[in-house]
Order: C-alpha cells, then structure tokens, then sequence
C-alpha cells in the first residue's frame, strides 16, 4: 500500500506557526509523505523571507512567488491569479492524495480553487470562524464549501460549518492549533528574550500587531494613527511592534511603525517577525497584546495576559474574559487600558480560560487525515439542516 501524500500549503509566519506541529506530525509516520508549497509573505523581502526559518524545519517542495509588489486591490488580485497558476502546475506535479490549508487569506483561497479543479481532496483547519471586518469572512467560508474535511477550534464553529452544508461525519472539533505551541516549545526566560531580542523591558511593556481592515475604506492610516496617540499617553511602558501583514494598506501601517520607532527608539521596537519562539516568549512578559491581531484571541488567553482588540477584524470570533473589545478612536483605547491596568481586571485574570482548549489539535488531525477513507470523497452532497438527510 503506497503512503498518502500530504501536502500542505503556507502564506504567512503567523499561519506557519500554527501548522508547524502537524507538519511534524505528518513528517514523522511512517505511512505518510509531507509535501510543503510555500508562498505569499514567505517570499517576500519586504516581509522577512521567512522561508528560510522554513527551510531549517523542513524541505520544502514549491515554491509559488505570487509577487506582492502591492497592497492595493489590483495588485491583490493579479497575485491570485499568480497564486492560481503557479498551484495549478505544482499540483500537477506533487500529485497529493491530500491539501491541507489554513484559515482565510486570499493566496489559501486560491490554492484550494487550483486544488479543486485538479480533484484533490481538501482538509481545512479552523473553518466556521468569522472575521467580519475583513473579506477573509468570505474567503474562509468558499474554502469551506471548497474542502472535504473540516477540523474546527470550537464546537460553536464546527456547527457554522455544518450551518453551511458540510456532513457532520465530515467536521472534527480539535481546538485551537496555536495552544500546541504554548504546550510543546520551550519558551524562553525573561533574560534570553531580552538577549534575543536586544531590548530591556520596562515596568509595563505591551506587545502590537495592528493589521488592515480591509472591509472597510482608507481606514488604516487613521485607525492606527489613533492607536498611536493612544500609546502615547501611556507612562514607563515598553512597545514592541509586529509589523502587519500584506492585506491592502499593510505597507501604509508598517511606514508609520518605522516612524514611530524611529522617534521613540528608547521605549519601541518592531520586527518585520519574531517567529513562534520570541513571539509566544513575548506573551509571558507583556502585560498585554494589543491590536486586532487573532493571536490576542486564540493564544494570549492561555498565558492570562490582557488582549485589547480594536475595531470589527476579529468581530464575530469567540473571546475570553481577557479580552477587552475598544473602538478606534483613541479615547476608546485610553479607556481601554485603564480597564487592562485596573484591579478588577487583574483578578478576572487569574481565573481566566482559553476557549479554544488545552491542546492536541495537532494529533487530533494527523489521525483523522491519515486514516479517514477519501475513496470518493471528491463528490459532496448538501447537509441540510432540519431535514432528512438520509439520502445525503
């Protein structure tokens, strides 16, 4: 019997993150073969050239360059339709037996509609999510209804996907990939992050990951100005930057952080990427993480820090206790931090729990992948709820 090929695909640093230990995982049975397409973010110099941290975990198959030389609506769409050709012809040479893909970015999107036209059956992770101040909301329901196999972070999630016609036997609840990183890497010490990333930390530090909302017009410059102003009223507080990502008008953010960086270089400092390692390493220290940034949702629970998440990116997302929902404006986020600072919160803190479970998800989905039977899985029948579905 010839081993399944598995062949996943990956964009950005943040998603790398996520699906590191189920590549593991993948890598390390024996009756399976890991292929890896990296693309987007990871090919970018603007953006790190973060495959080269890929290239020291694991050999990588593809490369698919989907030229980001813009953020801008034209320039998105003319790296799809590179992302879908360049798909396309790696499919047709990798051959896999599986896809499996993460989330809701656009080039993912394109992937999976390459992979869909080749007949390659496809396992989505962390589906029925809603994002509802992004396209990505669109993006990451068409993959849904794109792939065969679905593992959600949360139960409420896993009915959103059934809500939208997929076969319950067909839909696994695992939870939150992102939890296996805090279980299973060995997070560094207040010393070692420091060294690593030369900056000392202050009585207050917060960590910042603002990226566009790209549902929304000629917001970003504005929105993040704002957030700004709202950091400078902050006293004996370290600032340490994470740059956004491509979405339209990420470049317009990541100018005003180099700015700001530049005037306030005793008490900020920004990376293009800080990786897993110094990112989760991060949240140990960081009285809290703030921006709109999913990790504030889905990671900084489990460390019982803060999160102030700002505007409508992550509206619609299950949150945590920790999590302090603000407007915009700067006022709104002033506020904010009293509230994050204040004693009350503090002691809702120590009590707090992450929805998004204890773990394993990583496990979880390599047993399934491997083993679920995709004889015929290619032709999907509508799950209807409230109906008799014993024709499906």
């Amino acid at each position: 019997m010839s081993k399944r090929k598995i062949c996943v695909v990956t964009g950005t640093r943040a998603e790398y993150g996520l699906l590191y230990w189920l590549m593991k995982e993948i890598e390390a049975d024996k009756d399976l073969v890991l292929q890896v397409i990296v693309t987007g973010m990871h090919l970018s110099p603007e953006f790190g050239l973060t495959y080269k941290e890929i290239e020291k975990d694991f050999k990588i198959n593809k490369k698919i360059d989907i030229q980001l030389s813009d953020d801008i609506a034209t320039g998105i769409c003319k790296s799809m339709g590179l992302a879908q050709i360049g798909f396309a012809e790696a499919y047709n040479d990798l051959k896999p037996d599986l896809l499996v893909v993460l989330g809701d970015r656009y080039e993912i999107f394109s992937a999976t509609t390459a992979a869909t036209i080749s007949r390659i059956p496809i396992a989505h992770l962390h589906g029925g999510e809603t994002t509802q101040g992004a396209f990505d909301e669109a993006f990451r329901h068409g993959i849904t209804k794109m792939s065969h196999l679905h593992f959600t972070a949360t139960d409420e999630y896993r009915n959103r996907v059934i809500q939208l016609g997929e076969q319950p036997d067909r839909v696994f609840n695992v939870g939150g990939l992102g939890i296996d990183n805090i279980k299973k890497l060995k997070l560094l010490s207040k010393e070692e992050f420091e060294k690593s990333i030369d900056f000392k930390l202050n009585k207050k530090n917060i960590l910042v990951t603002f990226h566009p909302v790209t549902l929304e017009n000629s917001t970003a410059k504005e929105q993040f100005a704002e957030l700004l102003n709202a950091i400078d009223e902050l006293r004996d507080t370290n600032i340490i930057f994470t740059k956004a990502n491509s979405d339209t008008d990420g470049r317009v953010i990541n100018r005003m952080i180099d700015e700001y960086v530049s005037n306030n270089s005793d008490k900020a400092i920004e990376f293009t990427s800080l990786g897993q390692l110094r990112y989760l390493s991060a949240l140990q220290y960081v009285d809290a993480m703030v921006g709109n940034s999913s990790s504030g949702l889905l990671e900084a629970p489990s460390f019982k820090v803060g999160t102030i998440n700002i505007g409508d990116r992550q509206k619609g997302r299950i949150m945590a206790d920790s999590v302090i929902n603000c407007s915009s404006d700067a006022k709104s986020i002033e506020c904010a931090f009293s509230k994050l600072y204040s004693n009350e919160f503090t002691k809702v803190l120590q009590d707090v729990e992450n929805p998004y479970g204890s773990g394993g998800a990583s496990e979880k989905i390599k047993e399934c992948i491997k083993s679920f039977n995709i004889d015929n899985i290619l032709k999907k029948s509508f799950y209807d709820i409230g109906v008799s579905n014993e024709d499906n």
